[in-house]
């Protein structure tokens, strides 16, 4: 469960990412967050497994306050949560599967790390996650030889490998065309229901995002617009949401 308690984020010039909010999701959600650029989506996600620090309220995973994480124990913390971006950040210049299995480097000894020495059962995972996604047939090729709908695959496989509790995804279809965009959304919904991960996703597509998730956080200027079930989102409710307030927008 994760839980916003009256969470604000400032950041140094003084911009606030987010104001006030408070949320509850469940073990198992599908959560769209829609809104406009620098509305506060990507804030929103980041502050989840601390790549953004709160500024004000409090805020758990699983009964955990993430502000008094440090060290290992955020390491730890960070293993549960998987990080899917627009980007990809796959190494193109190796094969799919090594790309997979960089999911398992932060637990390695260290010589094993330098030197790519990897385990058949971490092997295995890495392929069984490949499977998942639907392209084990393409672990032994280049990343770089890829499309870029593939290359999210690859990169949501890697993700899956790491065994995560929650997958945070952080516009992951901005940049696919719209049957590889549906295709990759298909990924998302059916690890949420067979293996009953949280997902959140930061995604512009109002569409994708009424047809995939079950509920919906619309953001405007930092602050929860409207928090509650995909099929109730009309056009009123939209118009509050992108509807612009004259604040400037910080980069996400």
């Amino acid at each position: 469960m994760i839980v916003f308690e009256d969470v604000s984020k400032q950041y140094p010039n003084g911009f606030m990412g987010l104001k006030h909010v408070n949320l509850t999701i469940d073990q198992g959600e599908f959560v769209a967050i829609i809104g406009l650029s620098g509305a506060g989506k990507s804030t929103l996600i980041r502050t989840i497994n601390r790549m953004h620090d709160i500024t004000g309220g409090k805020l758990t995973v699983d009964d955990v306050d993430v502000m008094t994480l440090h060290g290992q124990k955020l390491r730890a913390f960070r293993r549960k949560i998987g990080m899917i971006f627009q980007s990809f950040n796959l190494i193109t210049r190796t094969t799919v599967i090594k790309n997979v299995l960089t999911a398992f480097v932060p637990d390695m000894p260290w010589w094993r790390a330098t030197f790519g020495v990897f385990t058949r059962e971490e092997k295995m995972k890495a392929l069984e996650a490949l499977d998942k996604v639907g392209i084990l047939d393409k672990a032994y090729v280049r990343a770089d030889q890829l499309s870029g709908g593939q290359q999210q695959r690859v990169a949501l496989a890697r993700t899956l490998a790491q065994n995560p509790q929650i997958i945070l995804a952080d516009e992951p279809v901005a940049s696919l065309d719209p049957v590889t965009a549906k295709q990759v959304m298909d990924d998302f919904a059916r690890i949420n229901q067979e293996m009953k991960i949280t997902v959140l996703i930061n995604i512009h597509h109002v569409d994708l995002a009424l047809q995939y998730a079950r509920r919906v956080i619309g953001i405007r200027g930092g602050e929860v617009i409207y928090d509650g079930p995909a099929d109730q989102v009309d056009q009123e409710v939209l118009d509050k949401i992108y509807q612009r307030d004259g604040e400037e927008a910080a980069e996400e």
